[in-house]
C-alpha cells in the first residue's frame, strides 16, 4: 500500500532503528502501550511481542483495516485522529500510566506534543520520532539558538533525552529531512517550582513573543507596564537586557513569582 503524502506518511524500514525505538521504551511487559501512527506495522510487530497490551492509533482507514487483519486480537487498532484520542480515559481504563511510542506525522508534530503535555498525568514516558529540527527545539538548552517556547513547554512536563538521528533513506518514501528519536519522561515541574501551570505557560509565550527583543520589551508589549516589568526582573535577579532564550526553567519560575507578587 503506497504511503499518502497528504497524511505525512513516511514509513520506517530500518530494522536496526525499529529495534532501538522499542528498546528505548524500556520494560513494557506489564504496561499498556499506545502507538501513534503505526502505518503498516513495522514498529507495531515488536511492540506487540513485548507489551502487556498494545493500542495503535491509526487515522488512515485502509491501513487500519490492514493492521486488524494482520494482528487480529493481539493489537487493538483505534481508527481515530490522535488529536481526538483521550489518553486520560485510556490510562483510567488500563489502571496505570501509559507508555507512548510513535513516529509522528511532521505536519501535526507540535499539536501532538501539546496534546501529550495536556494529558501528562496519564503518561509515564514517550519515545517519539520527529523531524530533526523539531527535536533540536525540544531538547535545546538555555542560550542555544533553538531554545524557545517549545523547549520550555516540553521540558516543564519532564526531562527529554535525544537518542539518535536517522537519514531520509531509513524511510519509504524518503522524506526531505532527517528524523530524530527522543525520550520524554513525564515528571512535571510546576508544583516543584511553585507556579501555576496555565499562567506560567502564558508568561513563557509572552517572553518569546518576539525572540529578538529583550524580556522587558516583550513584557511591556504584553501590557505589563514598564515599572512593574523592571521591578519583576530585578526581584527575579534577571538582567533587564536579557532575552528569553537565556533563561532556565528556574529563572522563568522566579520571574513568574516576581510578576505575580507585584499584582
Amino acid at each position: 500500500m503506497p504511503p499518502k503524502s497528504k497524511l505525512g506518511q513516511n514509513f520506517l524500514r530500518d530494522e536496526g532503528a525499529i529495534a532501538r525505538i522499542v528498546a528505548a521504551a524500556g520494560a513494557i511487559g506489564d504496561r499498556t502501550v499506545i502507538e501513534i501512527g503505526p502505518g503498516p506495522g513495522a514498529i507495531t510487530k515488536p511492540l506487540a511481542a513485548q507489551a502487556g497490551k498494545l493500542r495503535a492509533i491509526e487515522f488512515d482507514h485502509q491501513l487500519a483495516l490492514r493492521l486488524r487483519v494482520h494482528f487480529g486480537d493481539r493489537v487493538e487498532i483505534v481508527e481515530q485522529d490522535v488529536l481526538q484520542f483521550d489518553f486520560t480515559a485510556a490510562a483510567a481504563q488500563a489502571g496505570q500510566k501509559l507508555v507512548v511510542v510513535g513516529n509522528l506525522p511532521y505536519y501535526i508534530t507540535s499539536p501532538i506534543l501539546l496534546k501529550l503535555a495536556e494529558h501528562h498525568a496519564a503518561l509515564d514516558r514517550a519515545v517519539l520520532m520527529v523531524q530533526r529540527e523539531v527535536a533540536d527545539r525540544v531538547t535545546a538548552e538555555p542560550g542555544a539558538h533553538d531554545y524557545g517556547i517549545l523547549s520550555v513547554t516540553t521540558q516543564m512536563y519532564g526531562p527529554v533525552q535525544r537518542l539518535f538521528t536517522l537519514p531520509p533513506e531509513a524511510f519509504e518514501p524518503p522524506p526531505e529531512v532527517h528524523s530524530t528519536v527522543f525520550r520524554w519522561q513525564f515528571s512535571p515541574r510546576f508544583e516543584q517550582l511553585g507556579v501555576d501551570e496555565r499562567s506560567f505557560i502564558d508568561l513563557v509565550k509572552m517572553a518569546f513573543a518576539q525572540k529578538r527583543k529583550t524580556l522587558s520589551n516583550n513584557l511591556r508589549a504584553a501590557k505589563i507596564d514598564a515599572a512593574r516589568a523592571t521591578a519583576a526582573l530585578e526581584k527575579a535577579g534577571i538582567d533587564s537586557h536579557a532575552r528569553a532564550e537565556t533563561l532556565t526553567l528556574e529563572a522563568f519560575a522566579a520571574l513568574w513569582h516576581a510578576i505575580n507578587s507585584n499584582q
